[in-house]
């Protein structure tokens, strides 16, 4: 089994961290790890697996997340994951939206240790190589997130997982929207490094409110295994992944937005001669200029060009020409 490298990840996020959001960041980063989208257990089971599951071989290492609260189907999923070739698969115990609730998984799961930790071997025992991991949140609701985090990180690791991603917030799962749950509830840092303090022989990996490298260093130095971003490092991608490789190796060159974007040109072309759209890929591509001069008319140009029929790389080339000449003013 590879071992995988979690000092800085990519949070799954729905609709953003597809196949082509992965494959941009993986030309920004080569050692970050990434994640896909949540999928659930049953869509992988029931649904077009093929098409669920397809990644591109440059995007390793990389993780699945599936959401799900049936040790069976779970192991199931899990097995599909592996004969997909993924390195790591991960349970959601973290996602408070109503869907997700209604399901039985996600943060309400944070309610039933006993459940997941039944999930969670069901998954190890399955799995034929993929290292299984739990993302989750340091309480729901009214739960004292001091007393309930320690027991059900101590009852889940029992199953034999010893790697935890933990958002550090409470969900609510009623009166919060899921877009609320990731800002409103307040940030408990200190918690996430006093479980890692106390349980030396687990991974932690602290996710929530990260919004610069330099804050995910400090995290780290602090003593936490690793840290995960989302929605920054998804808006400024080469602010946050453009420099994670200096986590792994401090003499390595960090590549310039130009090469980025150039790269990025045949595995474009590929997807349009495939049948795809432009603005499938160019929509991730729209952070690459975030806080330099040039980032408004690149995404003014991607936005109004992109999305019309039979869009071509020239769109890509023109919105990188009208950038540079803004930086060159």
């Amino acid at each position: 089994m590879k071992q995988i490298d979690r000092t800085f990840s990519v949070a799954p996020m729905m609709d953003w961290t597809d196949r082509h959001c992965r494959y941009l960041h993986r030309l920004i980063s080569k050692n970050v790890l990434l994640y896909t989208e949540m999928v659930t257990a049953p869509a992988l089971i029931h649904g077009d697996a093929d098409r669920l599951l397809e990644f591109n071989q440059a995007e390793h290492s990389i993780a699945l997340q599936i959401g799900g609260s049936d040790p069976y189907q779970l192991a199931q999923a899990t097995r599909l994951g592996c004969d997909a070739g993924y390195d790591e698969i991960n349970i959601n115990i973290g996602c408070p939206s109503d869907r997700v609730q209604s399901g039985r998984f996600g943060a309400c799961l944070m309610k039933e240790p006993e459940l997941v930790s039944e999930c969670v071997s069901a998954m190890l025992e399955a799995s034929t190589g993929a290292e299984i991991t739990v993302k989750c949140r340091i309480g729901v609701d009214e739960q004292d997130p001091k007393e309930i985090l320690p027991d059900f990180i101590d009852k889940v690791s029992q199953s034999g997982v010893n790697s935890f991603a933990i958002h550090a917030r409470k969900a609510w799962l009623s009166g919060l929207s899921p877009k609320q749950n990731r800002d409103v509830p307040p940030l408990d840092y200190n918690l996430v490094h006093k479980i890692k303090k106390d349980r030396p022989e687990i991974e932690v990996i602290l996710n929530g409110g990260l919004q610069t490298f330099n804050q995910a260093v400090a995290e780290i130095n602090k003593g936490l295994d690793g840290v995960m971003i989302g929605r920054f490092a998804y808006h400024n991608p080469m602010e946050i992944l453009g420099n994670a490789d200096s986590l792994y190796d401090a003499n390595i060159k960090k590549k310039s937005v130009t090469e980025i974007i150039n790269e990025m040109l045949p595995y474009i072309q590929n997807h349009l001669d495939s049948g795809g759209r432009l603005n499938q890929i160019t929509r991730h591509m729209l952070g690459l200029f975030s806080g330099q001069s040039g980032a408004k008319v690149w995404k003014r140009t991607l936005s109004d060009e992109a999305y019309k029929k039979g869009a071509g790389i020239e769109v890509i080339q023109n919105a990188l020409k009208n950038a540079l000449e803004k930086q060159n003013i």
